[in-house]
């Protein structure tokens, strides 16, 4: 058996202490999570695993589950199915069929979110169902396989405000877990830098392609590289390769890219997993996003901004551990 700890931070900027148990000892086995001073649970088993995973305890308690694997239509990278249950290890047993016997066939993780003092009820749950399906389908970033959210039974005042503070605390600990599907999207309220860590702050960076009257707008937040939306893009994909062309045309379909005229345009902010894959789907073929986006206002490429960075922080390491060095180039004529 093996337990991690794992520094985290939310919105504010506030660490938190994730605990990370490996039940058996191996990183792709089953896992349970959970935060301090939190009275929620959380539990991870691959569907190899289910076996063992409905022995457990928290698999006959009320609770909300998640179903994960690779999207089906393609459209994703990654599919989702939430549900709640009165015993979650039974409904999962069903879901473990086949789809001509009344399972499901994309999933191959399961998480449990339960509580660690068996306090979650029926209603609880459902809400929970309720408010996890909506998360995932606003942030856009799982195809999420239930039709439509059901209606929540009502609560009262102060459990309302427990199950959002659940809420709340599930959707720090799931992306520890790898789960990105209720992950927030930046959002970016003005083009002014904004921080992404306890050191840096992201310049807003523009990208152009000149010969088609192309200019894109994107910042840095959270780790992830997030275009602005206004910002155009080619309509239609011209790369020799097909690289990006996927998700470029996922996009359009989507809305996330509207037509304006001759070119496509941002019809929001949307997340990339890096800035090579916003450039090529703006550039409609395979671009080094680190060379061609650009802070106008010092010229610096993306990458050269993250050297400069780097750079920085070994200065001020420097000045620390030898403060007369630093005494010494304020000095310089």
């Amino acid at each position: 058996m093996q337990q991690l700890l794992v520094g985290v931070e939310d919105h504010m900027a506030v660490g938190k202490q994730v605990r990370l148990f490996l039940v058996d000892g191996s990183p792709g086995g089953m896992l349970t999570a959970e935060i301090m001073n939190w009275t929620g649970h959380i539990m991870a088993a691959g569907r190899s695993d289910l076996p063992e995973l409905l022995k457990r305890d928290e698999v006959k308690r009320t609770g909300v589950y998640l179903l994960l694997g690779d999207d089906p239509n393609g459209s994703y990278s990654n599919a989702i199915y939430i549900g709640e249950a009165d015993e979650v290890g039974e409904r999962l047993r069903i879901h473990s069929r086949s789809e001509e016997k009344g399972g499901k066939d994309f999933w191959n993780r399961a998480i449990i979110l339960t509580s660690k003092d068996a306090n979650l009820t029926k209603a609880h749950a459902r809400y929970l169902e309720s408010r996890f399906i909506s998360i995932a389908k606003n942030a856009g970033r799982s195809f999420v396989t239930n039709g439509t959210a059901p209606v929540p039974l009502p609560l009262p005042e102060a459990d309302l405000s427990d199950m959002e503070q659940f809420i709340e605390h599930a959707r720090i600990v799931l992306p520890v877990l790898g789960v990105d599907s209720m992950r927030a999207v930046p959002t970016m309220t003005n083009l002014e830098p904004v921080s992404v860590g306890s050191a840096s702050k992201s310049p807003v960076f523009e990208m152009t392609v000149t010969s088609e009257g192309i200019l894109a707008r994107a910042q840095e937040a959270d780790n992830e590289f997030v275009v602005l939306a206004g910002s155009k893009a080619r309509n239609g994909w011209v790369g020799s390769t097909p690289g990006y062309s996927k998700l470029h045309e996922m996009l359009a379909t989507d809305g996330v890219l509207v037509s304006d005229g001759s070119l496509l345009e941002f019809s929001k902010d949307y997340v990339f997993k890096s800035p090579s894959a916003a450039a090529a789907v703006i550039a409609g073929r395979a671009t080094n996003g680190r060379v061609t986006w650009k802070d106008p206002s010092t010229g610096l490429t993306y990458a050269q901004w993250q050297e400069h960075a780097v750079e920085d922080a070994q200065s001020v390491e420097n000045d620390v551990v030898n403060p007369s060095s630093s005494e010494q180039r304020h000095n310089l004529p």
